[in-house]
């Protein structure tokens, strides 16, 4: 992972390459004013949210459906964090990880997503704000995994692997953490803090320049 070095003057968001637009998420070309301050790129996109003006970029949080309640303590924390950065969550919409995840995305006011494997959207967690039924069954995995910008795997198992596997794929970033599964590729984070600077980080490293 490779992040330009971020500054922030007033509500914009510069780096070495100039200042990010933050809806086409490209850097146009220009001089970074020689005010500007240094800022983390978490502390770039709580600046970018109070714009009103970034697209919220999906990040995937994925996880078993039996979980340890570590492991559901951290998916909330990250669903919650996720949301207070204006980003929009996804995952599979069901159970355990799923649902915690979701839980803490929707109460601190982001939007969940969930592409749930059945054929109806009520099959979803009642924490899912825009349940998608995609009748797939677990196929759905993949879909999870394509439309992720960066994918946080907390705990493990057969479905979740297969969703880092389908993240690695792809060239997402896979972020793992409570037991995460521990593949080449993927980077395990300590804590949710950990992991959402590791999200932020890869967010700005996809950056484009115009």
């Amino acid at each position: 992972m490779s992040t330009s070095r971020l500054f922030q003057l007033g509500n914009d968001v510069y780096s070495d390459f100039g200042c990010l637009d933050p809806w086409t998420w490209t850097w146009a070309a220009g001089d970074l004013p020689a005010d500007a301050e240094p800022v983390t790129p978490v502390d770039a996109l709580r600046i970018l949210k109070t714009t009103g003006a970034m697209r919220k970029f999906p990040v995937g949080v994925i996880g078993p459906r039996e979980a340890t309640d570590v492991q559901l303590a951290a998916a909330r924390e990250v669903g919650r964090a996720l949301a207070e950065l204006g980003l929009t969550m996804i995952c599979g919409g069901k159970s355990g990880v799923m649902t915690a995840a979701a839980e803490g995305c929707l109460k601190a006011g982001g939007l969940s997503v969930g592409l749930i494997p059945d054929h109806e959207w009520r099959a979803a967690n009642p924490y899912i704000a825009l349940p998608i039924a995609t009748g797939l069954s677990e196929a759905r995995n993949m879909i999870i995994a394509k439309s992720s910008e960066v994918l946080v795997a907390i705990g493990g198992s057969y479905g979740t692997l297969s969703e880092v596997a389908y993240g690695l794929h792809f060239s997402k970033p896979v972020i793992g953490m409570c037991g995460a599964a521990q593949v080449d590729g993927v980077e395990m984070a300590e804590t949710p803090s950990d992991a959402i600077e590791r999200v932020a980080s890869h967010l700005f490293a996809r950056v484009l320049t115009s």
